[in-house]
């Protein structure tokens, strides 16, 4: 089986499209996404009807923070406002009963086999935590394995593409993968796979992100798909949205 993982799509419709579109090319058989459905981007309904279509196919589907944010919204007064926060009211105001409730019954985590899927750390994921460096990995990880979970451990939220992996230290390594190029992911090496962003990529490079894992051959591909970003920014200054979000999916920042 050939599982495609996508994260943090933020509402880009675009950046969807073309990763489904990859995958497929790709052979995926099922579609796991790691949350973060909504938020930023212009098109949460479109988003959200196809993963929608795709979990009444057998997909898995994780809550996120920006979609905890969409249905609760923080307040807008006070010093804490951001960018974010209007921007989880206009997304909660576009969205349907029937999203709202597909949104809140999703889970924070899901096994499947040997994998444990979650969108930021094990380590306690209603908090959000960022999986962003080799600590931050090995607590996850540790979490995970302390509760009979993994030993893979699959995550987004950092917006980046990292593995990392424990070989015969107690200590997890970062390594970067190259995409495209697969990488061997044995079973019985512990590791934890952030799989980047779908729809709003952090690293400069604008193209959208996610991975696939291969059961069969034990290895896990990391891929860059492009996409017409110039297209999906152009949907957020039509929105009203801020132009930051508009100006990150043209840079990848």
């Amino acid at each position: 089986m050939k599982l495609a993982l996508i994260s943090d799509i933020h509402a880009n419709r675009q950046a969807l499209q073309a990763c489904l579109a990859h995958a497929r090319q790709q052979g995926a058989d099922r579609f796991v996404f790691l949350g973060d459905l909504v938020g930023y981007g212009a098109d949460p309904v479109a988003v959200l009807d196809e993963i929608m279509d795709l979990a009444s196919q057998g997909a898995l589907v994780l809550r996120g923070n920006h979609d905890e944010m969409a249905l609760n919204p923080p307040a807008l007064k006070g010093a804490d406002v951001t960018m974010g926060s209007h921007g989880a009211h206009w997304t909660h105001d576009q969205l349907t009963a029937r999203h709202r409730a597909f949104l809140t019954e999703l889970p924070l985590t899901l096994t499947h086999g040997h994998m444990l899927l979650v969108h930021a750390s094990a380590d306690r994921p209603d908090a959000w935590r960022y999986v962003d460096g080799e600590g931050a990995a090995g607590r996850c990880l540790d979490q995970a394995l302390s509760q009979q979970q993994g030993p893979h451990v699959l995550v987004g939220h950092v917006h980046h593409q990292t593995l990392y992996y424990r070989g015969a230290g107690r200590h997890l390594m970062s390594f970067d993968p190259i995409p495209g190029l697969p990488v061997p992911t044995p079973v019985h090496r512990p590791m934890v796979a952030c799989v980047g962003s779908c729809g709003q990529p952090r690293d400069g490079d604008p193209r959208a992100m996610y991975a696939i894992c291969d059961h069969t051959a034990q290895k896990m591909t990391f891929h860059r798909v492009p996409y017409n970003h110039a297209e999906a920014a152009a949907a957020i200054r039509l929105a009203g949205l801020p132009e930051f979000f508009a100006q990150r999916l043209e840079l990848g920042r």
